[in-house]
């Protein structure tokens, strides 16, 4: 069960209460991390798909850092036992809906279960935001190797909720790089944590299978 975090003992209190009532309170840091491990690890898994894999070490990482838990809950800051994922799914008249899938710490459980949510939308293809908080919303761009992202947002509908992007990944000096951008609200989160989910997330790629259950 969630539980309201303690902001009078936060240490954070003052740039939360600086930050909350920002216009634009949003930062976003983008990188291109190294996933050549990872895809010489996933082509052992050929069932996988490369893009749910990215979801599965995004959000288990998330899951590992306890501010990335954090969500706004009438005027306090809620804290989440478990962070799950959403997705854009690209259909095939070039529109697209949105998936919902649970996390799990086991890959193949997280892989199956994320595979058919995608799948039953697409088939279906009904657009239906959720107003769940406990998630991460993610987006795959596969067409773009980006080097900044925004994405559109609108008053109390998922504010506190991080957003993460994936580009398309490419080739340098020998190694494979995928784009990231980590969109989270200011109130909540600062650039030291976000670096640390980069690191951390970037160790998980160097060695996926140290991470897979």
């Amino acid at each position: 069960m969630p539980h309201y975090l303690d902001l009078d003992s936060w240490h954070r209190r003052e740039l939360f209460d600086f930050f909350r009532d920002y216009k634009n309170p949003y930062f976003n840091i983008c990188a291109h991390l190294d996933i050549t491990n990872l895809m010489k690890f996933l082509r052992h898994r050929p069932g996988v798909s490369k893009s749910v894999a990215f979801h599965y070490f995004a959000l288990r990482v998330a899951n590992e850092i306890e501010p990335f838990h954090y969500r706004f809950s009438d005027g306090k800051v809620e804290v989440h036992d478990v962070i799950n994922g959403g997705t854009t799914v690209l259909l095939p008249n070039e529109s697209f809906t949105y998936a919902y899938f649970d996390y799990s710490e086991d890959f193949d459980k997280f892989v199956a279960e994320a595979t058919e949510a995608i799948a039953e939308v697409r088939a279906h293809g009904e657009l239906k935001p959720t107003m769940r908080y406990d998630l991460i919303y993610c987006t795959v761009l596969p067409w773009i190797s980006f080097t900044s992202f925004a994405h559109a947002r609108t008053p109390g509908r998922g504010e506190s909720i991080p957003r993460i992007a994936f580009g398309k990944f490419f080739t340098e000096n020998g190694r494979t790089r995928l784009p990231i951008s980590v969109e989270v609200h200011h109130a909540l989160l600062d650039g030291v944590v976000v670096g640390r989910y980069f690191n951390k997330l970037e160790e998980a790629f160097a060695h996926p299978e140290n991470f897979v259950t």
